[in-house]
């Protein structure tokens, strides 16, 4: 049978296509909740309305992001039946025990409050409103590390045993998936990367306003707290994915390798910028490299041994037998640039964007602007951007937006793709774990059939909030700067007609 389409390749296809699908949600969710929860927390502070208007405007395009994330994340759970049941039949016992986590955090704690928040704008006390977006916020947080912890055991398996008489994967320790260095190393790359999505989002919307002349008070304020989430983030995510690398360098080195196109080991080993190689023979042809880099980031050593591809490949042949351990060397190598490239562009233009609208005192009198005119964007002390640079920065700043989303799918694309071909790291190959009943023409109709219904999703998506954020923050009524001081609310306004009315 053609490798292309064999059942376990299509099965992989279509586990991929929903997964990072799926994924571009989840920043997005994570870091709206909580940006959402800050603006909330500063109009409580301060009542002022322009921080009621950004929290009303933030908050109705994560109610669309995360609705949309539970429609797509639902099928995720799904193909673990349909097409991995091998899988499931080996380690349910352990992926089942952070998963059922996840649910239960996700399904009843972040709905329940989720369900306050929509619905006690003008019914709960403003602090007891507060508490509940920040609820969502930490439930989203906890649901992620309950997710990654389970994907992190997929990584580097620890805390179980193999029952010799049933050949499953039993839990042994769960507080040891749950803790183990892989997990927490992950969760704090994924939720600053989370953040720096979050930040790069509220920066490109602002920025899109702002160059229309439209909302400007509500969207300075939304650009400023965008621009210095991006910068905080972007440079916590680039400590956490040092971190999470000498991890891999240790757990999983023939992905390193391969994310390096280092073929045979070195020492000192140098950091690739740019290779092209051919992969049948093992080794490259064309090479750029910074000498020593990698073993620096790898142990901390600019002189230390890093093995290559072709020393790991011999070593996991004579460990688990006969066999190509190696991942698919292109997406591996091209995926962990991508994820860097497109990370480190989008802290660039936060930094570039704080020093063009950097604070009143660092200006002179004539260049300052007031909370009702767009900022000047301004390079050098005494120096304004001609209006027509001025213009590109705000559309580039819209555009990329889309930055981090990128790379941290890219990022998941390298994740998952570096470690095969194990769907558990030394523990269950993928060729194995895909569901023995199910055939090539049941996966490939249901490919095309799942990838269909995510192109119309993704239409829906793209419109719904390209509709509101054109529309912009809402108009304030005496509701909203008035909410109830006890639970139930002051008025007797029946609102059975309008149950959902700040949501739509």
């Amino acid at each position: 049978m053609d490798l292309a389409l064999a059942p376990d390749t299509l099965a992989r296809w279509q586990f991929g296509i929903t997964t990072v699908y799926h994924f571009l949600f989840v920043p997005l969710t994570i870091s709206l909740a909580a940006i959402t929860a800050g603006l909330e927390t500063a109009w409580v502070r301060t009542e002022n309305p322009k921080y009621l208007t950004a929290t009303k405007f933030w908050g109705k395009l994560f109610l669309i992001n995360i609705a949309m994330g539970v429609v797509t994340g639902i099928v995720q759970e799904f193909q673990f039946g349909m097409n991995w049941s091998d899988y499931s039949r080996f380690v349910g016992d352990v992926f089942g025990a952070p998963l059922a986590f996840e649910a239960l955090i996700a399904f009843f704690f972040e709905s329940t409050f989720v369900g306050l928040w929509i619905f006690g704008w003008d019914k709960l006390p403003k602090k007891i409103h507060l508490a509940c977006i920040w609820m969502v916020s930490l439930g989203t947080i906890l649901s992620a590390y309950f997710i990654l912890a389970a994907n992190s055991w997929m990584q580097h398996p620890t805390g179980y045993h193999i029952d010799k008489k049933t050949g499953r994967a039993e839990l042994t320790d769960f507080l040891s998936v749950l803790t183990q260095n892989t997990a927490i190393t992950q969760f704090a790359h994924t939720i600053t990367a989370s953040f720096l999505v979050g930040g790069a989002f509220v920066v490109g919307v602002a920025a899109f306003h702002l160059a229309r002349k439209k909302h400007i008070p509500v969207m300075r304020t939304s650009l400023r707290l965008g621009l210095i989430t991006v910068v905080i983030a972007g440079l916590l995510t680039a400590v956490s994915g040092d971190q999470l690398g000498k991890v891999m360098f240790k757990q999983q080195p023939m992905k390193m390798a391969s994310a390096e196109a280092l073929w045979d080991g070195a020492s000192p080993a140098p950091f690739s910028i740019f290779a092209y190689g051919d992969v049948a023979k093992g080794h490259n042809t064309v090479e750029l490299e910074i000498p020593g880099l990698l073993s620096f980031l790898a142990h901390d050593d600019f002189s230390s041994h890093v093995p290559g591809i072709n020393d790991v490949n011999k070593a996991e042949q004579h460990q688990f037998g006969p066999g190509d351990y190696r991942p698919n060397i292109p997406v591996a190598y091209w995926g962990f640039r991508w994820m860097i490239g497109f990370g480190m562009a989008s802290f660039a233009l936060g930094m570039l964007g704080l020093w063009l609208t950097r604070k009143k005192f660092m200006l002179p009198a004539r260049l300052r602007t007031g909370p009702d005119e767009v900022p000047h964007l301004v390079l050098f002390r005494n120096k304004v951007l001609h209006p027509k640079l001025a213009r590109w920065y705000w559309l580039a700043a819209a555009w990329t937006m889309t930055f981090p989303m990128i790379a941290m799918s890219w990022g998941w694309i390298f994740t998952e793709n570096g470690r095969q071909p194990w769907v558990v790291y030394g523990v269950l190959r993928t060729s194995d774990a895909v569901s023995p009943g199910v055939s090539q023409g049941e996966v490939l109709t249901s490919l095309i059939v799942f990838t269909l219904l995510y192109a119309i999703l993704a239409v829906v998506e793209f419109k719904l909030m390209v509709k509101y954020v054109k529309a912009g923050p809402p108009e304030l009524t005496e509701s909203d700067l008035n909410p109830p001081t006890r639970i139930g609310g002051d008025r007797e306004e029946a609102d059975a007609d309008r149950p959902m009315a700040f949501s739509y």
